[in-house]
């Protein structure tokens, strides 16, 4: 199992930014993507990208406001935010390992332990 672990949360006022990085113990292959989680809400899946860089699946909340990339020589993905809105306020999830283009988390093997953001008016 493919161990990540997340890092650039913090707290910022709305229309700021932020970048989420996820390093990867391994890179498999297989679709990654970035998650959130906001306080009594289910999780959500916001973007996943291609082994070979591309982009998809994109949650129509977050289109134009927010970008992924990776560098495989880090073996490291990363979600760059711009202009934050408050609804954006929730934990953020890198997730690894499915075979499906899909943004269900039941497709995804291995999971982050999370990073906080959170965007104040």
């Amino acid at each position: 199992q493919i161990q990540l672990v997340e890092s650039g949360g913090d707290s910022v006022q709305a229309g700021g930014s932020l970048t989420l990085s996820c390093a990867a113990s391994e890179f498999d292959g297989n679709y990654m993507a970035w998650f959130r989680q906001a306080p009594q809400k289910e999780r959500e899946g916001i973007v996943l990208i291609f082994p070979d860089g591309g982009d998809g699946h994109w949650h129509d909340s977050v289109k134009g406001r927010f970008t992924i990339s990776r560098d495989n020589a880090k073996k490291t993905i990363y979600l760059h935010m711009n202009n934050l809105k408050v609804e954006d306020t929730a934990v953020y999830y890198c997730a690894a390992g499915s075979r499906y283009y899909s943004l269900r988390s039941g497709d995804y093997v291995s999971w982050g332990q999370g990073t906080q953001v959170t965007v104040s008016s």
